[in-house]
């Protein structure tokens, strides 16, 4: 037990996380089970280790654990939390959950013997949790940590610390809202950093940034879809051509035949391997409204615009770029559909929106919402997109 003590002590002593992300007063700490999940890359270890610092700093009540560590091949977790207890700890914070068998019952196992016992653990965004696991159903609550949004971007660049706003609050004062943030920073000058590699928090570590997002890439399918899902090894090499052709043709609807066709598959098997591909967060499927998979979608996206230009950067279109940014930063708190001739996108109820480059030219329909690039100041229904990166 006096290992795991030191080594959680070293870690939450040399974590200095660059930036504290919403999402950590988002969470309600006071429940029993907690999921943080999360796509490789995204920072979780960093996040709980974060808040081990901030609530608890080395005090021996909270302790953090990893599942890779060679000890939990020999010992069970709820042996471990036993003794864990029985010394006065409160709060386990459990890295790479899903390479301990059987975790799912020992976390309930833990729940009903131990309530004075708090767990946090995080996951592959592969996992689905309550679907895959019904034994954890009615008592964990899942919390999702993304990617850096263009405002924890900003901050993190310039040094500021703007908030975040509800779409409701750029709608309504945009223009308020943007001369708040051009009295202290010109967004433009970072924006296309973000779009080519500020999504992922490791952009700060001293190595080429699209090598070190290809090996992520490589781990999400190789690790957390085969594994997690249980395909077996030889059909990694079709999952990861189908990824690299859905990336070469840009957002779109999938020719599914073809796909199927190209990686030797059946149709079915490349849809399952397409909801794979969305469960890591590595593509987004766009539906018109009423619709949903397993429906063929409407369009295909990549998650970010990061992955358009690590995957195929010959080839990266403006107009797919920011599309897929503003698709991404809606993500976390709204429903978007296919939009018509009028819109690129329909946003939930009807709310409806069309992406433009710097020189668009378009005739201004009042009911639709124009998100322009390389606009730093908006009026009326004109907003600049920059600023749907400050939704969260």
């Amino acid at each position: 037990m006096e290992a795991f003590y030191r080594t959680h002590r070293y870690l939450v002593e040399h974590t200095d996380a660059p930036i504290r992300r919403g999402l950590m007063d988002e969470i309600d700490w006071e429940d029993r089970l907690i999921a943080i999940k999360g796509t490789r890359g995204v920072g979780k270890t960093t996040f709980l280790l974060q808040y081990a610092k901030e609530r608890f700093g080395t005090d021996r009540s909270c302790l953090y654990l990893n599942m890779n560590n060679l000890y939990f091949v020999q010992h069970r977790l709820v042996d471990f939390a036993e003794k864990f207890v029985n010394d006065g700890g409160q709060v386990l914070l459990i890295d790479q959950m899903f390479k301990y068998d059987d975790w799912s019952h020992e976390l309930r196992e833990c729940y009903e013997r131990f309530p004075s016992l708090k767990i946090v653990f995080t996951g592959s965004s592969v996992m689905r949790l309550k679907e895959e696991n019904p034994e954890l159903g009615d008592i964990v609550k899942i919390y999702y940590l993304r990617g850096l949004s263009f405002r924890e971007f900003l901050n993190l660049q310039s040094g500021n610390s703007f908030r975040a706003y509800t779409l409701d609050e750029i709608l309504k004062n945009h223009q308020e809202i943007a001369r708040d943030v051009m009295k202290k920073v010109h967004p433009m000058s970072y924006f296309q950093d973000y779009l080519h590699h500020g999504f992922y928090p490791f952009y700060l570590e001293k190595r080429n940034f699209s090598e070190n997002l290809l090996k992520t890439m490589n781990m999400m399918i190789e690790v957390d879809i085969l594994l997690i899902k249980q395909i077996e090894q030889k059909y990694l090499s079709r999952i990861k051509k189908l990824l690299y052709l859905l990336a070469v043709d840009g957002p779109s609807a999938p020719n599914v035949s073809q796909l199927a066709t190209e990686i030797q598959t059946s149709r079915a098997t490349v849809m399952n391997y397409i909801k794979y591909l969305t469960d890591a967060r590595l593509i987004n499927l766009v539906y018109p409204k009423g619709e949903e998979f397993p429906k063929k979608p409407a369009k295909l996206m990549m998650h970010n615009s990061n992955l358009m230009y690590a995957i195929y950067p010959v080839k990266v279109n403006e107009q797919d770029v920011l599309d897929t940014f503003f698709m991404n930063t809606m993500y976390k708190s709204h429903k978007l559909y296919m939009g018509d001739k009028s819109c690129s996108f329909i946003v939930d109820e009807g709310l409806r929106f069309r992406i433009c480059t710097e020189n668009c030219k378009f005739k201004n329909n009042p009911e639709v919402y124009y998100a322009i690039h390389r606009m730093e100041q908006g009026e009326g229904n004109m907003i600049p997109l920059w600023l749907f990166g400050f939704l969260y």
